[in-house]
């Protein structure tokens, strides 16, 4: 008997139009690894340096289909998740090159989080079906900058 993996506690299930697309996306170009998968249900879960991700192709006439409204392309809209790496240069070069829908060039931006400021080397990539993904990686903390 296989051991089960350790999940977080919080883990975003994301519907796509093609499971197998889009574990080829997550798994050759992101670098996610599958920790499990259910071919019959169409379904994977996987993971990147601590990050997991359901992946669910969408089926309409499910009953299992847990939909509160029109699921229209692109997927995800109004929501980005943030995904921290230690390689976001390196990450960005490899997405760059496969022709991945770069969303938001690789940037470096400072976060007020009450007195300091949280610094961030990011980039926003759009997954098959449009779902915002940004990875960053820290740049450190410095004392609050106003007016920035």
């Amino acid at each position: 008997m296989s051991e089960a993996p350790k999940l977080n506690a919080l883990i975003p299930e994301l519907y796509c139009t093609s499971i197998k697309a889009s574990v080829v996306f997550y798994t050759e170009i992101l670098g996610f690894k599958i920790l499990y998968q259910r071919p019959e249900a169409a379904f994977a879960m996987l993971e990147r340096q601590g990050a997991q991700v359901m992946l669910d192709e969408y089926v309409p006439a499910s009953p299992r289909s847990w939909i509160a409204g029109p699921l229209e392309a692109p997927f995800g809209r109004g929501m980005n998740m943030d995904i921290r790496t230690d390689d976001v240069d390196e990450l960005y070069e490899k997405v760059k090159a496969s022709g991945a829908t770069i969303f938001l060039p690789i940037e470096d931006k400072w976060y007020r989080a009450d007195d300091i400021d949280l610094g961030s080397r990011q980039f926003i990539v759009l997954d098959p079906d449009g779902y915002l993904l940004r990875f960053s990686g820290s740049l450190g903390t410095r004392p609050t900058q106003t007016g920035l």
